[in-house]
């Protein structure tokens, strides 16, 4: 469940908002200026150590389908093969 929460009502509950995240799996948005500042979430919940760059071994990693779902995965990998690739560097670096 993810509940949107003052910055100051965040700063007042800290300690019961991580028992909250850690044992209930809480998530959070907090609001500051009347904009989202930050979310708090369960470790195990974010995947900010994943990139798009690892898309594609999360995806081989996937269960396999069987074979009644063999035109969904036409499907998808006829809509794959329209995607753009990716570039070898960002445009940036």
């Amino acid at each position: 469940m993810r509940v949107s929460i003052s910055s100051t009502e965040a700063v007042r509950n800290f300690s019961e908002l991580l028992n909250n995240i850690k044992y209930r799996g809480d998530c959070y948005t907090v609001i500051r200026g009347g904009k989202p500042a930050a979310c708090l979430v369960p470790v195990e919940a974010s995947r900010s150590g994943a990139t798009l760059a690892d898309l594609r071994e999360i995806v081989r990693q996937l269960p396999h389908l069987d074979n009644g779902d063999q035109s969904f995965a036409a499907d998808v990998m006829a809509a794959a093969k329209t995607q753009p690739t990716m570039p070898e560097a960002l445009p940036w670096e």
